[in-house]
């Protein structure tokens, strides 16, 4: 008895499966939102981490990493290169010495900032072109399953 799967489920798999189409279009956008903040030396999730970073008071790793949806072994391994490059500062929270506090330096807000025009022209060009609440509004129903 044969245990292959027929052809016809790869189609429906290929043409139905909501996981597919969302990684797919998630790893298109996230290509144009990188060639469009080539300038500024940043990916668009390096873009993602220091806006998750923007704030009136360093925040602590477990935040930003909800917000961003990640581990914090992934995101200790997204601050490496930011690290680097002196956008971001890890630092031990005064208030408990256990707990590390993720500060945006000036040259990371300076960078930031170079990079906010080119995301806003590059979003709003993408709008442009769908009904974004309506597709926020799913998304967001979809990171809660």
């Amino acid at each position: 008895m044969s245990k292959r799967v027929p052809f016809e489920t790869t189609l429906e798999v290929r043409d139905t499966c909501l996981c597919l189409h969302t990684q797919r279009a998630a790893r298109a956008l996230a290509r144009h939102f990188d060639e469009a903040l080539r300038p500024t030396s940043l990916t668009n999730q390096q873009y993602s981490l220091l806006m998750a970073l923007n704030r009136p008071e360093p925040p602590t790793m477990a935040p930003v990493a909800d917000l961003l949806a990640m581990d914090r072994t992934t995101l200790t391994a997204a601050l490496k290169p930011l690290e680097r490059r002196g956008l971001v500062r890890v630092e031990p929270s005064p208030a408990d010495r256990r707990s590390r506090l993720l500060v945006l330096t000036e040259a990371g807000s300076e960078t930031l900032a170079a990079a906010v025009p080119i995301w806003r022209a590059t979003h709003e060009a993408i709008e442009a072109g769908i009904e974004p609440e309506r597709l926020r509004g799913a998304l967001q129903t979809l990171a809660k399953v």
